[in-house]
């Protein structure tokens, strides 16, 4: 396989659900599901970082009209979701379309009415994800929803089996898959920058996870 940006979960795609499984058990796809409410009853939606379908899944189980951009860097999961997404029953309201890259992969001045990242901003130290979070914010429309799901712990310093479970979390994603970052980034001065709003928040895993639904600040 040639050296794909940011395709290192490529490797883990076998047994990564089942890991985060093992570890957090249903709290990661509680968080995904907290957010379908958010949807509109149709449009354009970017998923990016889906891993192997399962939230694109729980997207065409909505009934609503979509048309999904579904953006992964790793073939291995790309072609997993692929496979559940021929799986699914029809007729249903979704179009999806598959992309194996990273937010480069978008076409020029490409709009969505949502922007979904699902556990994908904590991979990337903080000039990368400067970038990609420039790109998805310049794809989403002005009155888009950015839906957030991601590990953002409520407390402040976190507790210790918090960073605890943070720090060993990227020491084995960084060895099997090469992640890059080290720690969490500061998701918050990220979305200021950018002139989002929180509109919605909840968390799980004892607040460590937490799912968050941004707009653009009526005063950009």
């Amino acid at each position: 396989m040639p050296n794909l940006p940011d395709s290192g979960f490529h490797r883990v795609a076998s047994f990564y659900d089942r890991l985060a499984r093992l570890i957090y058990g249903d709290a990661l796809e509680q968080a995904q599901a907290a957010l379908l409410p958010y949807l509109p009853p149709q449009g354009r939606v970017l998923l990016i970082g889906g891993g192997s379908g399962w939230l694109l899944e729980q997207l065409v189980s909505t009934g609503r009209q979509l048309d999904i951009v579904y953006i992964d860097a790793a073939p291995a999961m790309l072609r997993l979701a692929e496979r559940r997404y021929t799986h699914l029953q029809r007729p249903h309201a979704c179009r999806v379309t598959f992309r194996l890259g990273t937010e480069q992969a978008l076409q020029l001045q490409e709009q969505f009415e949502v922007v979904i990242t699902p556990f994908l901003l904590d991979l990337f130290p903080p000039k990368r994800l400067q970038r990609l979070m420039d790109t998805l914010a310049a794809a989403l429309a002005p009155h888009g929803s950015w839906l957030f799901a991601d590990f953002w712990p409520l407390q402040q310093p976190p507790p210790l089996w918090q960073r605890l479970l943070i720090r060993s979390m990227y020491a084995f994603f960084g060895f099997v898959s090469g992640v890059k970052a080290s720690r969490l980034p500061d998701y918050a001065s990220r979305f200021n920058a950018l002139n989002f709003e929180e509109l919605y928040s909840r968390s799980f895993f004892r607040g460590m996870v937490q799912a968050k639904v941004f707009r653009r600040s009526s005063e950009s």
